[in-house]
């Protein structure tokens, strides 16, 4: 049987509820969206004279929580318009409304006999073969099973999104004791393939996998600080993105996702896990009581470890003394043993160096990863049968670059059984047996695929589901084409090669731009295509501005110009090469990481890219080929009877506001992808795979090189008089300062054409020359080199 969703039902509207819906609307999917009725009026439904048998007062509830939800921010959803694809309604009027969906989601709160209320509603109108299943944390499947169906018990599984869902990666899939096999298939599928998740599954154990390791972690943290005698903020500094964990790091996360909901899991891990080694662990600590009975309950209620207040007109965050539970001035946290790793590049690297610290930092990891280590050790089989699953579960849901048994790898596996011994732990038998069978670590790379210690046939084995993935990673050395200093080439099959940058924060310098230019020289001799992607963080954050503000500081202009021309030219040997070029972005894609994806014949684009020209905010304009092309794609769509001066400005506001994507749907709004054209991919673990598969299509499809354009339509002194009279009244108000007015004039005159005196077709090399130039000259400015040095300095836009 071929499962396709084209509906699905979500019965509970909170965070979790709207927030899983609007991921569901994100993919297309058309999503009925309910929750139950208001017991009572409002004072606003009083005060019109409604009823409770009003439709508006019935549908209060769910309407409420979808509107905060897309209110919410970061954004559940990738473009406001998707939630027209969500219909809301009440569990009494618009339950038989379940007979027409594909899959039924429960996501109420976590009490079994409201759980079993709604399945008993849901169960006289569920059509059956239907796939049912619940977003519960931790209550068990049998008891959820009792008193349902033989059909419903079939079709059962809990699916644990982590939230908020549109950015946690994590699916847990648990299925129940009479799930069928095809329908725990069909949802590890469809987690992965449509959902863009990484789906794990999981047993039917308090907490699954993540929140398992995940709240022991932060337990152990808890009961760690007092005797470490650490603080809040070295504690974060510690525990963020030296080791390639999120900035919010372990207090700062605790207080976004709520002291009451760790609290929860904890206790419910505490109870139902007597016979756990580390039992005593999830008892709470005496300073976690006191912050719940003084409601410190984090973000939620405006104060939990931090607590934002105003100090003479400053907002100031506080940090909450875990000995005296009071809150004060925040300090500077600083380690000898992070010093150490500042030259250490990827945080896998480090924690050799980490755990060989002889401060208190080095301390610290030593007792932290030997806990992990003794803890993950133990929960086989207990959790899960493979120790992929463990870091796949730790990636994906709680945002970690590598799981603990990668980390373990890291350290060596025998130096993590010395640091569990210093700690009074012994390794597992398994962990013993596997370096008695000669396996010396817990993964291994093989020819481009990651293998897995799989415990019962004491053995490396294959990682399943890699097929639809391409990890640069597992093939980087073996496949090596070209390398420089800021880029690898690999041969990734079929004729088609990939370009991944290698700079700091993947910044497009002279190397970045003679890896592009040799990487278009190898495909169109010995290739049938090139890929530009990586796997890093951010696809680009655009030129290396350091370079850009030495040569201008110098005042070395002829230096600097053919800087700017080896970068417009590089993009333009990119749209006119006689091999497809495609981009892969993702992350952040700004500013010349932009101009990369303007310029390719196709972008395959991750769903969470967050693209933009975003040069206004350090003194100039798109340099890079991003000015003309935004002044061709406005010619491009002209059409007989259109206000062209109005399709011309939203393309010029793009770059003069420095409009950035929120989501790759979104920079189909602001003209930075083509529908059409360019595609997203949900799940940017398959984005290098797929780009490749539309590269050999064209190739195969008889790529033609382009004919170089000489037919742009630029409109002159028509659309020059708009600008500069909109930038006049805009610096009149105070809207924008002078030297904003002076870039964006500039950019005026580029988008323009020039003072040209009647609308006329000009060549894509013309429209360049007016931005290289528009580009030096604001190079000279004293306020641009101000910009750029306060961006090098603080990472932050100057207005001046």
């Amino acid at each position: 049987m071929t499962r396709r969703i084209k509906k699905v039902a979500i019965v509970g509207s909170g965070i979790m509820g709207s927030g899983i819906a609007c991921h569901f609307a994100n993919i297309g999917v058309e999503v009925l969206l309910l929750d139950i009725v208001p017991r009572e009026l409002n004072d606003k439904e009083k005060a019109k004279g409604l009823t409770l048998e009003d439709k508006v007062v019935r549908n209060r509830l769910v309407n409420d929580a979808l509107t905060a939800s897309l209110k919410s921010k970061p954004s559940p959803i990738y473009n406001q318009k998707f939630a027209n694809r969500i219909t809301t309604g009440n569990l009494d009027d618009d339950i038989a409304k379940v007979a027409d969906v594909d899959w039924i989601m429960e996501v109420v709160v976590e009490r079994l006999d409201i759980k079993k209320n709604v399945f008993d509603k849901l169960e006289k109108y569920r059509t059956p073969g239907t796939i049912i299943s619940s977003n519960t944390s931790g209550i068990p499947i049998k008891f959820m099973n009792e008193g349902r169906s033989e059909d419903f018990q079939k079709h059962f599984a809990v699916t644990h999104f982590f939230n908020p869902p549109r950015y946690l990666k994590l699916f847990e899939v648990v299925p129940g004791p009479d799930c069928k096999q095809e329908v725990t298939d069909f949802l590890m599928m469809y987690g992965e393939k449509f959902l863009g998740k990484t789906s794990v599954l999981a047993k039917d154990t308090p907490a699954f996998i993540g929140n398992r390791i995940g709240i022991f972690g932060i337990q152990s943290l808890f009961h760690q600080v007092k005797e470490l005698g650490l603080t809040v903020e070295e504690v974060d500094k510690l525990t963020g993105p030296v080791i390639g964990r999120p900035k919010s790091a372990t207090f700062r996360t605790v207080d976004v996702v709520g002291l009451d909901t760790l609290v929860h899991v904890a206790n419910g891990i505490y109870e139902n896990c007597p016979n756990d080694e580390a039992h005593d662990l999830f008892k709470l600590p005496g300073f976690i009581n006191t912050m719940m009975e003084n409601k410190w309950l984090g973000s939620k209620t405006g104060q939990g470890f931090y607590k934002k207040t105003v100090v003479d007109g400053k907002k100031e965050i506080l940090t909450l003394d875990l000995d005296t539970l009071e809150y004060r001035a925040s300090k500077r946290a600083k380690f000898a043993t992070l010093e150490l790793t500042k030259t250490i590049d990827k945080p896998i690297d480090r924690f050799k160096v980490l755990v060989g610290g002889k401060d208190k930092a080095g301390e610290f990891y030593r007792k932290n990863f030997a806990a992990m280590f003794a803890y993950v050790q133990n929960r086989i089989p207990e959790i899960s049968d493979e120790i992929y699953k463990i870091d796949d579960a730790m990636k994906a849901g709680f945002g970690w670059e590598n799981g603990p048994f990668e980390i373990w790898d890291a350290v060596g596996v025998e130096a993590g059984i010395e640091l569990m011994k210093a700690d009074g732990v012994a390794p597992a038998t398994w962990v013993t047996e596997m370096l008695a069978a000669g396996s010396k670590s817990f993964y291994s790379v093989k020819e481009g695929a990651t293998y897995f210690y799989d415990i019962p046939s004491k053995s490396q084995a294959k990682k399943p589901g890699q097929e639809s993935f391409i990890i640069l990673d597992n093939i980087r050395k073996s496949n090596e084409v070209f390398k420089n200093s800021g880029v690898v080439i690999e041969d990734i099959g079929d004729g088609i090669l990939n370009l991944e940058f290698q700079s700091k924060m993947n910044t497009i310098g002279g190397d970045v731009l003679a890896g592009i230019n040799k990487g278009i020289d190898i495909a169109q001799k010995d290739f049938q295509g090139l890929v530009i992607g990586n796997q890093a963080a951010n696809f680009s954050v655009g030129a290396n501005i350091g370079m850009i503000f030495m040569m201008a500081v110098e005042q070395e202009y002829d230096e600097l110009n053919y800087a700017i021309k080896y970068f417009q030219d590089t993009m333009m040997r990119m749209r006119y090469s006689s091999i497809p070029t495609i981009s892969a972005p993702h992350g952040m894609a700004l500013g010349g990481g932009c101009e990369i994806s303007l310029h390719a014949d196709k972008v395959v684009a991750a769903a969470e890219t967050y693209m933009g020209l975003v040069e206004f905010g350090v003194g100039v304009i798109p340099g890079g080929g991003g000015s003309k092309e935004m002044a061709l794609r406005a010619s491009d769509s002209f059409q007989k009877g259109d206000v062209e001066l109005n399709i011309l400005q939203e393309n010029f506001l793009t770059i003069g506001m420095a409009k950035v994507s929120t989501s790759a749907y979104e920079a189909f709004d602001l003209g930075l992808l083509q529908q059409g054209k360019d595609v997203v991919v949900v799940n940017k673990d398959r984005q290098i795979a797929t780009a490749k598969a539309h590269a050999k299509l064209m190739a195969e499809s008889g790529y033609t090189q382009p004919v170089k354009r000489n037919d742009v339509r630029v409109l002159g002194k028509q659309a020059l008089g708009m600008f500069l009279v909109g930038t006049d009244s805009m610096q009149d108000s105070k809207y924008i300062s002078e030297h904003d007015m002076k870039i964006a004039n500039k950019l005026a005159y580029v988008m323009a054409g020039g003072d040209l005196s009647e609308p006329t077709l000009v060549t894509e090399q013309y429209l360049l020359d007016l931005e290289r130039e528009a580009f030096l000259s604001l190079c000279t400015e004293r306020k641009t080199l101000e910009r750029i040095q306060h961006m090098l300095k603080t990472g932050k836009p100057l207005r001046n």
